[in-house]
């Protein structure tokens, strides 16, 4: 069903050698459900290889609004997460918050 008060953003980053999902993907891809009138991610994945992984990471975004900008987000991705992905999920997360901004931009 389509939800008219959410976007779906996505951010991409190249993968680190050396990770299993190097093999299946040459970007890592941080996807989120968006709520358009905050900003408040309310659904988050991304490319990690492991479910574990991408529900952590999914958990770890729920809630943060993108209004108030990432440097919340990337503080508890580079204290919480400690797997080879760790740059890759921060420049993924960049990319979506600037592509949350984009959209904000075209709506002024």
């Amino acid at each position: 069903m389509y939800a008219a008060n959410t976007y779906f953003i996505a951010g991409h980053a190249r993968l680190p050698q050396g990770m299993a999902a190097k093999s299946v993907f040459d970007s890592l891809t941080i996807t989120a459900e968006v709520d358009a009138k905050y900003g408040v991610i309310l659904e988050a994945s991304c490319t990690l290889a492991t479910e574990h992984g991408r529900d952590f990471i999914g958990r770890l975004l729920r809630g943060h609004s993108l209004r108030d900008g990432i440097d919340e987000p990337i503080r508890l991705l580079q204290t919480h997460y400690r797997g080879k992905a760790t740059n890759a999920l921060v420049a993924a997360l960049k990319d979506l918050h600037l592509q949350f901004q984009q959209i904000q931009d075209e709506n002024l």
